[in-house]
């Protein structure tokens, strides 16, 4: 099995010892990401529909530095600091991912990050 380490500088970088993306079989698994602006350490201004589009952004520049795309996303995880913010996330994330959306998981979570209100990882074919 190769494994090959994704990294760009159009998506926040990693803040600990993992990669922003890993390449391995045909997938990419692609890090949770927050509503960190790439290029900064801040957060995207406005609250979880903002953030959400912040993520989902960031998501789709490592899945395009792996050789990938929004459409090839198989599987998300999406994690709620605030559960009851689940119907405004959820009108930016249909926007990302059209008829045919991945399979998804959505748990509320305490979030590695004060101010982050969303976090988002996804599995991808490459």
């Amino acid at each position: 099995m190769s494994k090959q380490v994704v990294a760009t500088n159009n998506a926040p970088g990693a803040g600990g010892p993992y990669s922003q993306g890993i390449v391995a079989n045909g997938f990419i698994f692609v890090s949770g990401q927050i509503a960190v602006v790439p290029g900064t350490k801040d957060f995207v201004a406005g609250g979880i529909k903002e953030q959400t589009a912040q993520v989902l952004n960031n998501i789709k520049a490592v899945l395009e530095a792996g050789g990938s795309s929004m459409d090839k996303v198989v599987k998300t995880t999406v994690y709620l600091s605030d559960v009851n913010t689940f119907a405004e996330m959820n009108s930016v994330y249909v926007t990302f991912f059209g008829d045919q959306p991945p399979a998804r998981s959505t748990v509320q979570a305490v979030l590695p990050r004060a101010g982050a209100l969303v976090e988002i990882d996804v599995i991808a074919l490459v």
